[in-house]
């Protein structure tokens, strides 16, 4: 992504990672994730702004604990560590993590010293929301307590002079009621972020990413209908116009006359636009299927061959698009995570010639980011 601000999410395999981006994307600051044993080769080839470490559901001090290498410590780049994080910070630099006598969870009041920059402009009492066993029974050297609860010595820790900053509760969830401005104080007043991940900035610079890897060739994009194809064909189309093809497949399972507004959204939007009235072919392949992870298959693959039959009929194209997003990667069992559900688009569809590349501008974007975009771009609210 060429973004001039990046933090780094570091998953150690806790439930609240893909929200810790969002909150960071909240604050206009790009944000990526990547597992813990892969982390700091990427942290040296980006050079992030900011790390932030996630929690966790093992113990610090077990054998197969999540680690990541101590060398990121010592990088100058800014880190904080959240609940499991807070206490990998915590050990691996010298302090102590034991198991705690009472567990806390959930919503918790803590003591916090306003002067850290963590707590820049809140009270020296806030709610937190808590979910630990173990506890960081004392900090390395170097560091100072900056907040506390009745029963965990340590919430939050810091220190400054290597710009190390750590919480043992999650200010990424709602129930901490202040913590989109504790996660905003460390992004802007630890990490220098400016804000300026913005869908208007992505937009320019997608588009200009887009004609310069297209050049003078042509592109083909399977059109659903929905959110992601449509954004991406807007998207493209305005980098390159009449070079893209978008071939919309009407499988006959769309809302009511949402074919049509879709072709009226497109069709004279300077690209090639074919619509595909398929509803027959598609409606016999599912009759009598019931499973919902059956029928994504078949529409998937329907989809596909019907994808593939057009494409033979419009002759040379160079790049296949897709509107491929993060979530469709996750949900789809991307690297170590469990299948949700299969989406048709990850992984590429089956080319019809031999395509010089794949171009899938959406990818990195959450949901709702490829909505703003598509705000930003122009398309109907009934689009987006």
């Amino acid at each position: 992504m060429d973004t001039k601000e990046l933090v780094i999410v570091v998953d150690f395999g806790g439930q609240y990672n893909q929200l810790i981006a969002r909150r960071v994307r909240e604050n206009h600051v790009y944000c990526e994730v990547y597992p813990y044993h892969k982390a700091v080769a990427k942290i040296k080839e980006l050079q992030p702004q900011g790390i932030i470490f996630t929690g966790g559901p093992g113990s610090v001090y077990e054998d197969n604990a999540p680690k990541i290498e101590a060398e990121v410590f010592h990088l100058g780049i800014p880190v904080l560590g959240l609940c499991y994080g807070m206490q990998f910070m915590a050990q691996t630099l010298g302090g102590e993590v034991k198991h705690a006598d009472m567990r806390e969870f959930g919503k918790t009041e803590i003591d916090v010293n306003t002067a850290s920059p963590l707590f820049k402009g809140l009270q020296e009492k806030e709610i937190v929301w808590m979910s630990h066993q173990d506890y960081v029974a004392s900090i390395p050297e170097g560091f100072e307590i900056v907040a506390r609860t009745a029963n965990c010595p340590v919430a939050a820790m810091q220190n400054p002079a290597k710009k190390l900053y750590a919480m043992q509760y999650h200010p990424e969830v709602l129930h901490t009621e202040h913590g989109k401005e504790m996660l905003h104080n460390f992004l802007f007043e630890v990490c220098g972020c400016t804000g300026s991940w913005t869908m208007a900035n992505y937009a320019k610079t997608a588009v200009a990413s887009i004609k310069e890897t297209v050049g003078d060739g042509k592109v083909v994009l399977a059109l659903s209908g929905g959110v992601d194809s449509s954004v991406a064909a807007a998207l493209i189309s305005k980098a390159v116009g009449s070079q893209l093809t978008c071939i919309f497949v009407d499988h006959g399972l769309l809302r009511k006359n949402e074919g049509d507004e879709v072709e009226a959204a497109f069709k004279d939007s300077g690209m090639n636009f074919i619509r595909v009235d398929a509803s027959e072919r598609f409606l016999k392949k599912l009759e009598g299927v019931s499973d919902p992870e059956r029928k994504r298959k078949i529409i998937g693959e329907e989809f596909i061959r019907v994808f593939e039959d057009e494409g033979r009929k419009i002759g040379s194209v160079d790049f296949l698009a897709q509107g491929t997003i993060y979530p469709d990667v996750i949900e789809s069992g991307a690297g170590d995570a469990a299948v949700i559900k299969s989406h048709h688009n990850v992984g590429g569809l089956p080319a019809v010639v031999d395509f010089k590349g794949l171009i899938e501008p959406l990818r990195n974007l959450f949901k709702d980011e490829v909505r703003e975009l598509g705000a930003e771009l122009g398309l109907p609210e009934y689009l987006v």
